[in-house]
């Protein structure tokens, strides 16, 4: 019983120094949708450069899918979507026999989907405040809560860009015994103006231009502020665009028989849930089918962290970059959703302000990682997460922390692995 009640000490007395360690820094996390990591270099970036000078730049890598709210919601849990649930915007609930998609109200704000636990929980559960502004997952009751502050999505009329910009200065304004000390943006461009012109056209160039223009107005006000000595500010995205055309469309009905499937679900990936005894035929249907790659669920590379979920098919079908798998062509000129290692899909990532250094060039890193790095900055004890602290703790000042863990995904030998996406990290 004297040690129970010593060890019930020895855990409070943790707990206390944990609360009494919290960072007096702020951060400002900042999401520009389907931002490629190049975009700054191909048009006027000017405000983002100012960043890179003086604080740090890096180009970061998505999580498998490469898609929106996969990545969104790996970069607030540190897990990859095989881990965390979110396996693509639209995938199949076996359990529940129904489809999840983010733009169905009845799914998208079932928190029984949103596995892991979001920054924002992870910070108010040691007494720290949060602020979001239409962050993914955190207009849900993930774990039966939410941030301190947020804006749900489907309240209509949606704040524009200018006045979410005016909302996350609005929390940075408060008293400092309401004020977050998280506080999470995010915009859906340039992803809308990639998908309907592409990623190198007249139009998104004028988006990036406006984006960049928007990201100098908000580091601004930021500079205004009483505490603004004392905020970060991180600017990044979830996936990047790469260009696409309906002459490069693979039907799926022209190699599938429907009455092999129960289910086919996506396009990028395509989640095949196949009917007793119809799975070899499906891959011998597919073998040999030029610009896609074809995996039975269990032998998914081990590179693209993908393949566990049970919402996952038990074929699942990837494209080549720059191609549709689908059963009628998108008509755009811009997709995502690649493997994550391809330099399309890698995104922008800016980071300055007190816990940074300066004019950093980082050799790069995974999306998982910020969530370690976020904990770091709010001086808080991470989850498990996917993410590895070593991978980028290079970009801090001081790179001392708190045991970061790890979740790392029990990894085996698999066979038939020949067939491997490309430029693997």
């Amino acid at each position: 019983m004297k040690k129970f009640y010593l060890f019930l000490v020895s855990i409070l007395i943790a707990l206390t120094s944990v609360a009494q360690e919290h960072s007096d820094n702020y951060t400002v996390v900042v999401s520009l949708d389907a931002f490629r990591w190049d975009y700054a270099n191909m048009y006027p970036t000017p405000n983002l450069d100012a960043m890179a000078e003086r604080g740090v730049k890096a180009i970061m890598q998505p999580s498998y899918p490469a898609s929106t709210f996969p990545n969104h919601y790996t970069i607030a849990t540190g897990l990859v979507p095989d881990h965390h649930g979110i396996v693509n915007n639209t995938f199949w609930d076996s359990k529940n026999n129904r489809m999840y998609s983010m733009s169905d109200s009845l799914t998208r704000y079932d928190p029984q989907y949103y596995l892991g636990e979001p920054i924002w929980i992870t910070a108010q559960k040691q007494g720290l405040r949060t602020g979001n502004v239409y962050w993914v997952g955190s207009d849900i009751p993930i774990k039966g809560y939410y941030p301190t502050y947020y804006r749900k999505w489907s309240d209509i009329p949606r704040l524009d860009f200018a006045h979410r910009v005016d909302d996350a200065i609005r929390l940075l304004n408060l008293p400092s015994d309401k004020r977050p000390r998280l506080v999470m943006v995010y915009f859906d461009e340039p992803d809308h103006t990639g998908h309907i012109y592409g990623p190198r056209s007249e139009e998104i160039k004028e988006m990036v231009i406006s984006l960049d223009s928007l990201m100098g107005i908000f580091w601004n006000k930021i500079q205004a502020l009483p505490i603004a000595k004392k905020v970060n500010m991180i600017v990044t995205a979830d996936h990047g665009m790469t260009e696409i055309s309906d002459e490069r469309f693979i039907p799926i009905e022209k190699y599938i028989k429907k009455e092999w499937c129960e289910h086919i679900i996506g396009s990028n990936p395509t989640s095949l849930f196949t009917k007793s005894g119809c799975r070899d035929s499906v891959l011998k249907a597919l073998e040999g089918v030029k610009h896609i790659y074809v995996w039975k669920k269990e032998n998914v590379p081990d590179s693209l962290m993908y393949g566990t979920s049970d919402r996952l098919g038990d074929v699942i079908v990837a494209p080549e970059i720059g191609w549709q798998f689908s059963d009628v062509p998108r008509h755009l000129k811009g997709a995502h959703g690649y493997f994550p290692q391809l330099s399309d899909m890698k995104v922008v990532f800016r980071a300055c302000g007190p816990d940074f250094k300066k004019g950093y060039v980082s050799k790069g890193f995974v999306n998982v990682d910020i969530y370690p790095l976020l904990c770091h900055l709010l001086g808080i004890v991470p989850e498990k997460t996917d993410g590895r602290w070593e991978r980028i703790k290079d970009i801090v000042i001081k790179t001392s922390s708190k045991i970061i863990t790890s979740r790392q995904k029990n990894i085996t030998s698999r066979e038939g692995n020949d067939n491997q996406p490309p430029e693997q990290l």
